[in-house]
């Protein structure tokens, strides 16, 4: 390997990123950084992309996800939000989320990252991300179909629609599944809403052919994250690397910007029980992987048992349904709704799943602010919903302890720099989390 190839690196967890889940998240944030999300607000609403409010425009998660890629400078999270913004407008992203056809966005969700149902120690959702299934074929069929996807939405006429489909993805991540998680209380920190996601992505059988016939794929998905929907990755374990890998990773990693090759991690055979197991329970993790989860990628969600505790199902669902649903508060903020929508035969979808009771209702604006708000209580809620009748008929609406040294992570360091190995964190010491 020649002095300014990149090397990879075998380093603790611990050293690969600064600051670790919750920190830097609502309810674990220092006095400067609740500063930063005040002026935050304050410089948004002055340039007409922010309004406050019951509910305001944007909630503070989303927030503090720009200011936490920009290291707390406002001015520089300004400017990344406020490309977000006009890229969802020029694109009516919401509009696209809303009437996506359900067929079309079903077969988006198997050219990438799939979520199992499960979420990890912390509560983040785990996804796993097959790569063997996206040969030249698979690939190109995909992009061809992507020419005629249905929606409402009116776009840039630059963006690919490729894209749009992907960035339909992003939408159920931080509508859907990441607020769904957020309710689930069976987790240290339960006051604090998810907005990561962890993931497993696995290359065994992967040729050197299939990788670099894969660059554009993986660079499109990869820079969509970073610009528009930054700090949604927490750690990214890659599982069955090929003897290869080690050689290619010197141009793969320029496929990625370096916040995002930080949080990769590859597990060696050996490894990868014991690390996921660090992380994740056994129930949680797929059988493929040493887990007890019988639960194969082109499956549905297998659903934990917490989430299936919250849900009170309604217009006959026991499930959720395919297709793009996101979260609406009802009931003054007591209660959310999972609302489906997508469109069929250019038909739009629009209909109740499910409520669910907040974990953490809004406290009235009477009450004090420095406290943190109750756990609701369920048996309350039901009690209080013997006043709100139940629909009856599809209801259309309006808009841990880690043995972590043995991770192989994967360094930006060129060979001439040396990496500091510091120790594996002690049994007191919180998971780190980029």
């Amino acid at each position: 390997m020649t002095k300014k190839s990149a090397s990879i690196r075998r380093v603790p967890s611990a050293g690969a990123v600064e600051h670790g889940y919750p920190e830097g998240h609502l309810g674990h944030l220092t006095e400067h950084q609740t500063q930063a999300l005040e002026d935050f607000k304050v410089f948004l609403e002055e340039k007409g992309l922010y309004k406050p409010g019951n509910p305001p425009s944007h909630d503070d998660p989303t927030l503090l996800r720009f200011l936490r890629a920009r290291k707390w400078v406002v001015q520089d999270a300004y400017g990344q939000f406020s490309e977000t913004e006009k890229f969802r407008s020029a694109n009516q992203i919401e509009v696209l989320y809303d009437t996506i056809d359900i067929d079309s966005y079903e077969q988006s969700k198997k050219l990438y990252p799939r979520f199992t149902g499960r979420r990890d120690k912390r509560g983040i959702p785990i996804y796993v991300y097959q790569i063997r299934h996206l040969d030249s074929h698979a690939v190109s069929q995909y992009e061809k179909s992507t020419q005629t996807t249905y929606s409402r939405a009116k776009t840039d006429g630059k963006t690919p629609p490729k894209l749009l489909r992907l960035f339909a993805l992003y939408e159920d991540l931080t509508r859907f599944v990441q607020p769904l998680s957020s309710e689930c209380t069976d987790r240290d920190h339960a006051e604090t809403p998810i907005t990561l996601s962890t993931n497993i992505v696995d290359i065994s059988h992967v040729s050197l052919k299939m990788f670099w016939n894969l660059k554009g794929h993986m660079q499109a998905a990869s820079q969509l994250a970073t610009a528009h929907y930054p700090e949604t990755l927490d750690r990214i374990f890659i599982i069955g690397a090929p003897m290869f890998f080690s050689t290619v990773w010197g141009w793969i990693k320029r496929w990625f910007d370096p916040v995002t090759v930080s949080k990769i991690f590859i597990l060696n055979d050996h490894d990868v029980l014991p690390v996921l197991t660090s992380f994740m329970h056994m129930k949680d993790i797929p059988k493929h992987y040493g887990g007890d989860l019988d639960w194969d990628f082109f499956d549905e969600p297998a659903w934990d048992d917490e989430i299936l505790r919250i849900c009170k199902w309604e217009n006959g669902h026991t499930t959720f349904p395919g297709g793009p649903m996101y979260w609406l508060p009802i009931d003054g903020g007591k209660r959310l709704e999972c609302v489906a929508v997508g469109s069929r035969g250019q038909t739009d979808r629009r209909e109740r799943v499910c409520t669910i009771a907040k974990a953490f209702p809004p406290k009235p604006a009477d009450e004090s602010s420095g406290d943190e708000a109750a756990p609701t209580d369920t048996a309350t809620i039901e009690a209080e919903e013997t006043s709100v009748a139940p629909s009856t008929e599809k209801t259309p609406l309006t808009n841990g302890d880690a043995p972590v040294a043995n991770i192989a992570a994967l360094s930006v360091a060129e060979d001439n720099e040396k990496v500091p190995v510091q120790p594996a964190p002690s049994k007191d010491t919180a998971v780190s989390s980029a």
